[in-house]
This record gives structure tokens, C-alpha cells and sequence, in this order.
């Protein structure tokens, strides 16, 4: 037996739980294949379940936890008709209409898909890594940069986005040491002469973070040398790894149209793929600006262009 609908919505982080919210009511009573809890790419809620406090985004002054705010995104969407499957898609099917999802053995076929699986930011395999996200360890200078005022962190990374983030968190931290693996760069040459010149950044070479030391939240690190193998410990109360992200689109491969980099690419202006019908959102297509309220806005751009292509159908 299979189960059919309307729209079908993959991923439920805040681009997929507005295209729920937009497409509900419109009547079109999507199906939310929300992800795994267990996972930690496709999650349930996206990477906000891994956040502590959300101050950024509008409507709520005094902050909001990640996982209340996506919470009530959910709920938001249940009550207009959302129907939510906690469970990850594990094949799909965009060769002909209606297009074809499975979970595991469980068949599910829709008139039209959007695609909001996200991006996971890389992090450093480290073990503490789980119990200190949101506590002092932070992959978003944008998100987290406010809560580091006169305090001395450290970024890790070498390439144009930790230098981005490391310049970033100059207005607020008193100071930023940069972490970088060798003794050279990847930068741009432009950051890196930014980086340079500024009096409140500073470099610790051929260097490897090898524990974050903290309880309740972060008060160190210890880093090993990768050219002598020695060890030393550093006392920061911030920590911010900035090595890259990784779009959650395996299961797209050869299907969708994506960058070398595996995000998806939509129409200019838009949130149309390369597959009438098939809509992308959020950070799955997004390595720019990575925020909520973007993923959330391109969210309700994929509702409205998926209402109007159906429209256009019927």
C-alpha cells in the first residue's frame, strides 16, 4: 500500500515547517517527512534542535530556545492540517509523476516535492562536541557572537568563512585566536590581510584541537602540535568551529541538479530545481547566509511556487 498526497515536503527544519505552515493552508494538506532523531543530518527540526538560545529572530524580544521555536513551527503547521512521519526517506523516485518516496519498505507517492533537508556544519569528531553545542561551542559567529561580549575564543579553521567569522566576532569578544592546522592559509588573500590588520586577532599555527574542556559550558581547549606532537591547553570560553558545511542532498545525487559542492541549485529568483515540480529550500540550497529566518523565507517562496505550479496543472 502506498499513501498519496498533494505535497510532500522532506525535512523539517525551519524552511520545511513554513512550506508546511504555507502549504496547509492552502489546503493542500502536505505530507512532512520530518527525519530521524537519532540522525545527525536529518534530524527532526534541523540544526536548531542543536540550539540553545535564539535571539535573532523576529517576534520574540526576550530569546527563544531552537527546539520550542521549531517545536511551535510544527505545531503551527499540525493545526492548519500537516500531517508529520518521523521517520528518514531512504530512496526516491523523480523520473516521472506523481513523484515516489520511500521509507525503508513503505511507499509513498505526490503531486509535487519540496526538499528541505538542510546543511550540517562539519565538525571536529570531537567527543564533548554533543554535550557542549549551545553551551560555548557554536558553529554561527552571526547566531552566537552577541553572547561572547569581552570575552577571549578562538575559531577554528583557515579558510575564508573562520577568518569571516573570526572578523565577525571582533566587535564583541576582547580576543580571537584562530586555530589553523599548518602554518599557512587557505584565505582568500584579501582575508587574510583583514585578519592581519586586525589588532584583536591572532594566530596559533600547525595546531589541532584535541579536547574542549568545560562541564556546563565551555572554559578551554587543549591543542596538539602537528609538527612536535606537543600538547598545551588554552583557556577560552568560546569555541567556534568553522571548517565548512555539508548539504544533506546524498539522497539527490544524479537526480537533482547540484554545485560541486553538493547544494542544490533553483532557478534565479526562485525555488524551482531542474525537475518540474520539485522544489528546494533553505540551507540544502543555501551557503550564503545560513539563518533561520532565510531558511524560513525561502521556506514560504517554495509553498507559494509549488501552489502556483499545481494550480497551473489542474
Amino acid at each position: 500500500m502506498s499513501q498519496h498526497s498533494k505535497v510532500l515536503i522532506i525535512g523539517s527544519g525551519p524552511a520545511g515547517l513554513t512550506a508546511a505552515i504555507y502549504t496547509a493552508r492552502a489546503s493542500l494538506q502536505p505530507l512532512v517527512i520530518e527525519g530521524e532523531p537519532s540522525s545527525t543530518s536529518d534530524q527532526p527540526g534541523g540544526q536548531l534542535m542543536l540550539t540553545t538560545e535564539v535571539e535573532n529572530f523576529p517576534g520574540f524580544p526576550e530569546g527563544i530556545m531552537g527546539p520550542e521555536l521549531m517545536m511551535r513551527c510544527r505545531e503551527q503547521a499540525a493545526r492548519f492540517g500537516a500531517q508529520f512521519l518521523t521517520e528518514k526517506v531512504t530512496k526516491i523516485d523523480f523520473s516521472a509523476r506523481p513523484f515516489q518516496a520511500w521509507v525503508r519498505d513503505q511507499h509513498y507517492t505526490a503531486d509535487s516535492v519540496i526538499v528541505s533537508t538542510g546543511a550540517q556544519s562539519l565538525m571536529l569528531g570531537l567527543p564533548e562536541e554533543q554535550r557542549l553545542i549551545g553551551h560555548g561551542l557554536s558553529t554561527c559567529a552571526t547566531c552566537d557572537g552577541f553572547f561572547f561580549r569581552n570575552q577571549e575564543i578562538i575559531v577554528v579553521g583557515g579558510g575564508d568563512s573562520a577568518l569571516e567569522e573570526a572578523q565577525f566576532l571582533t566587535k564583541f569578544a576582547s580576543k580571537v585566536s584562530i586555530i589553523v592546522r599548518r602554518d599557512t592559509l587557505r584565505a582568500s588573500k584579501i582575508m587574510q590581510e583583514r585578519a592581519h590588520a586586525n589588532p584583536k586577532i591572532s594566530f596559533v599555527w600547525n595546531s589541532q584541537v584535541t579536547k574542549i574542556v568545560g562541564d556546563a559550558s565551555v572554559s578551554g581547549v587543549e591543542l596538539r602540535d602537528t609538527v612536535t606532537g606537543a600538547t598545551s591547553s588554552m583557556a577560552v570560553t568560546g569555541v567556534f568551529v568553522a571548517i565548512g558545511h555539508r548539504p544533506n542532498t546524498d539522497l539527490f545525487r544524479g537526480v537533482l541538479d547540484m554545485e560541486d559542492s553538493g547544494y542544490l541549485i533553483t532557478k534565479p529568483g526562485s525555488t524551482y530545481t531542474n525537475i518540474a515540480g520539485v522544489f528546494a529550500c533553505g540551507d540544502v540550497q543555501d551557503h550564503t547566509y545560513r539563518q533561520a529566518i532565510t531558511a524560513a523565507g525561502s521556506g514560504c517562496m517554495a509553498a507559494i511556487d509549488c501552489e502556483r505550479w499545481l494550480e497551473a496543472q489542474h
